[in-house]
């Protein structure tokens, strides 16, 4: 039995959209200081799950619990406590990244070292570059410092190694990792089940708006195979992106 806190809590959540419904009552919790990934389909329901914690969304009916806080009633003190990952269309094009930092943390009213957040994402080399000249990668690294401004007890990261090439997500992991090790609890979505395996504590499974499974990734790989499913290849040691990884290196590149 899991005696970790439960810090999200969500029962019986229904999104519809005139006669079409997105998310179809579902029930999960998140266990403080996990990483907790959301996985499916486009079109399952996941992101609209997501927006609906991230209050950005109104449910249709259900219950939804941040820290114990209700989702239609405490919006304001739920931002407090959260960090959202923005798309790039968030951010001022022309501003410096230091510029960007200091507009941000002032309006969460805290004063924040930017260059040290710049450097945990590997950005200080570009700390006086506009928004507008970072590659998308690099703007995906940047969305992520700016999670971690108010000094979020959640953060939600939809999709955030996209487009990234194999140094860069490796070294995205390890920043996620390292936000949680700090005490952060981490939701993500994610199309890359080698990037759920690896970094989630557990997942949950999400199709045409139910959830199907949910559980570690060890045990969900554990039951698949009890079914009786093999792999028509045999599975080595290594696969081809640690091969390139151990050919390239790890360090950040501007990509």
């Amino acid at each position: 039995m899991n005696t970790a806190k439960t810090i999200i809590s969500v029962k019986d959540l229904v999104k519809k959209y005139g006669d079409f419904m997105a998310v179809k009552g579902i029930s999960f919790d998140v266990y403080e200081g996990e990483i907790f990934g959301l996985l499916g389909p486009n079109g399952a329901g996941k992101t609209t799950s997501l927006e609906i914690m991230e209050t950005l969304r109104e449910k249709t009916s259900g219950e939804v619990l941040i820290n114990g806080l209700n989702v239609d009633h405490q919006q304001q003190e739920i931002k407090k406590i959260i960090g959202v990952q923005l798309q790039a269309a968030g951010y001022y094009p022309g501003l410096s990244l230091m510029e960007l930092l200091q507009l941000f943390s002032g309006l969460y009213n805290r004063k924040v070292n930017e260059m040290e957040m710049l450097a945990s994402v590997g950005l200080q080399d570009k700390a006086k570059a506009k928004h507008k000249e970072l590659s998308g990668g690099q703007k995906q690294r940047f969305s992520i410092a700016t999670t971690l401004i108010n000094n979020p007890k959640i953060i939600f990261l939809d999709e955030p190694t996209t487009g990234l090439d194999p140094q860069a997500r490796r070294n995205l992991w390890d920043l996620i990792r390292e936000i949680r090790d700090k005490g952060t609890t981490v939701v993500i979505t994610t199309h890359y089940m080698d990037e759920a395996e690896n970094l989630c504590d557990r997942v949950g499974v999400i199709e045409s708006g139910k959830i199907i499974a949910m559980d570690t990734p060890d045990k969900l790989i554990d039951n698949l195979i009890a079914s009786g499913f093999e792999r028509k290849k045999e599975v080595k040691k290594a696969n081809l992106e640690d091969v390139f990884l151990a050919l390239t290196g790890k360090e950040w590149r501007d990509e």
